[in-house]
């Protein structure tokens, strides 16, 4: 008898449950609307294509087709938004007691007009002043210009003396040393002082002017 008691008590509340939920959904998509409609210019009634529609706080929308018509399904008590380029956004809200699925509207767009600062144009005051303007205006080098200037010699030796050593650079420096100290060990190094070699890259060096001092 107890097991029999038991069982109908939970029939009964796995019962109640699916109750609710079949309640829950069925007013769930009795809340379900088709928003329909067509967005047009407010002041020549033309269809705007492209125009934005977004149920706001749900991350969703569409947009309309060439014609300016547009679809989306929705919910009642949604607000939407309509946007576009060139116009003020517009918002309506789809009315909670409304006792059918289908809801139209044709939304207008007022056009938003951006004013731009005025400028004021004014000529030279002579045409000597223009000509001697135009003479020694200063015009940016082309990309030919830049080409030659960064691969002439002495913008090279510029650059070369001018820049920090690389990665790459500071690491063979260093595996060149320590080459040289492991095949001198036990010995000597050469002095460069009778090396004509060295002395050929010093007069080479001299006459480039690598010596110089640099302001």
């Amino acid at each position: 008898m107890k097991i029999f008691l038991r069982l109908s008590v939970i029939t009964a509340f796995f019962l109640l449950i699916a109750g609710k939920a079949m309640s829950q959904r069925n007013e769930y998509r009795d809340s379900v609307v088709q928003l329909y409609g067509v967005v047009m210019t407010a002041d020549s009634l033309m269809a705007i294509p492209s125009a934005s529609i977004i149920v706001e706080g749900k991350g969703r929308g569409t947009i309309t087709n060439p014609d300016g018509v547009f679809s989306i399904a929705v919910l009642k008590g949604d607000r939407i938004t309509f946007s576009c380029v060139g116009f003020k956004n517009r918002s309506i809200e789809i009315p909670r007691d409304l006792a059918d699925n289908q809801y139209s509207v044709i939304q207008l767009l007022v056009s938003d007009t951006a004013y731009l600062p005025a400028t004021i144009l004014k000529p030279r005051p002579t045409r000597e002043q223009f000509e001697r303007d135009f003479v020694n205006m200063k015009i940016a080098d082309d990309a030919y210009e830049i080409a030659r200037k960064n691969t002439d010699e002495a913008q090279r030796r510029i650059l070369i003396n001018s820049l920090p050593a690389d990665g790459r650079e500071a690491i063979n420096y260093q595996l060149r040393q320590q080459a040289n100290k492991y095949y001198y060990s036990g010995q000597l190094p050469p002095m460069n002082i009778l090396n004509p070699a060295a002395w050929a890259d010093f007069i080479k060096a001299w006459k480039r002017g690598d010596f110089k001092r640099k302001d």
